[in-house]
């Protein structure tokens, strides 16, 4: 059996054992290139899956935004050990936090001691729901809004001490990049990130859109509580367990203001141009050597509820070379409401696999056997 062959076969088992709707992977292996699908993109028509479709790559953007920062830090205008309120006074002084102590890096690491934003009852009462995400599928949130909800609850921590994931941070990071060049952020993903790499199918989804290009698939979601569920009782551990019940039919999630994902993840594009950014990632082709250390620079998720046997750069990962039998692969992520996509590649940036997923994240299983597949490696075991 080909490589090829092991990663649809693993595509399809996927969609039947995990109630994916549709998925698609793209490779790019030295000459070697393949194209992958399974499923639909249209659960109402059974359209296919097909290749260049757009899609909101989630998480991905924080990657964009830590290349924005460190491209800004190579000109000299801010240093990434910068405390935060050297660029924004005050905004962290609040609940706790101490904007003299959590500096530009802790934010791109994720180990500024913010507490996990999803949780944030401003978010939670609005979205938690079947009926509150269709009241407020459209909402707009503003900058200044999210920067209050990014510290709306206390610290779980001291900045640098431990890996939380948190969207909050890559707020703030969003509204340093604003604050230092006067421009928007949308507008310097464009110029430093999207331009330079060809990313000609990428952009930051205007604070006002709600849709898509064409092409592009439906969006499906599980990702609501139960009814009766209390979002106010939502903690890291807990949420899964308050999950609504498997067997329901999915919410088309397709048209919603992403605005909330902002600087912490609001890019749409395609597998193609973001196997093209990853491998600039990996590679170090956008940065400067000393920037491209830092971007690699990792700290231990472990203890932690995200991904398991990785480390994080700047918004991106790596996996831990003991889970994967000595082999380095680096990758880039993420997942929203009805769309989950991920990127891996080796360090020569020679061989990558880009996946989309017409739903969010469900376990991170999906994820470990597709990339068995392509690389040939057991992730943890």
């Amino acid at each position: 059996m080909t490589t090829n062959d092991k990663v649809q076969q693993a595509l399809e088992s996927v969609v039947a054992e995990y109630g994916i709707p549709g998925i698609v992977a793209e490779v790019e292996d030295g000459d070697r290139t393949w194209f992958g699908t399974a499923g639909v993109a249209d659960l109402r028509t059974g359209a296919p899956r097909q290749a260049g479709e757009y899609f909101h790559a989630g998480s991905s953007g924080k990657a964009f935004t830590a290349a924005v920062l460190l491209s800004l830090e190579a000109e000299g205008r801010l240093n990434l050990d910068d405390p935060v309120n050297a660029h924004l006074p005050g905004v962290l002084d609040v609940n706790g936090y101490d904007g003299d102590k959590i500096t530009i890096r802790h934010l791109l690491s994720n180990t500024s001691g913010l507490f996990a934003t999803g949780l944030a009852p401003e978010i939670s009462y609005r979205y938690a729901t079947r009926s509150g995400f269709d009241e407020h599928r459209f909402d707009t949130f503003t900058t200044e809004e999210l920067l209050r909800v990014a510290v709306s609850q206390p610290p779980v921590g001291a900045p640098g001490e431990r890996f939380e994931y948190a969207n909050g941070g890559f707020y703030i990071a969003g509204a340093i990049i604003e604050k230092v060049t006067g421009n928007g952020y949308a507008e310097e993903v464009e110029r430093r990130v999207a331009r330079p790499l060809g990313l000609t199918r990428t952009r930051v989804r205007p604070t006002a859109d709600s849709g898509y290009p064409d092409p592009h698939p439906r969006g499906y979601s599980h990702q609501f509580l139960k009814d009766g569920a209390d979002p106010a009782t939502l903690t890291p551990e807990n949420w899964q367990s308050l999950m609504e019940e498997p067997g329901l039919p999915p919410l088309d999630v397709t048209e919603l203001n992403s605005s909330l994902g902002y600087a912490a993840g609001n890019v749409v594009s395609t597998t193609s141009d973001m196997i093209r950014f990853l491998k600039a990632m990996i590679t170090g082709s956008l940065l400067p050597p000393a920037q491209h250390r830092q971007m690699w620079t990792t700290v231990s998720t472990e203890g932690s509820y995200w991904m398991p046997h990785t480390r994080y750069g700047l918004g991106l990962f790596e996996f831990d070379e003991q889970a994967t039998g000595g082999r380095t692969l680096r990758g880039v992520g993420g997942s929203f409401w009805g769309t989950w996509f991920f990127a891996v590649g080796t360090p020569d940036g020679r061989h990558t696999i880009a996946v989309h997923t017409n739903t969010e994240w469900k376990a991170w299983d999906p994820m470990f056997k597709i990339i068995e597949a392509e690389f040939g490696v057991t992730i943890g075991g």
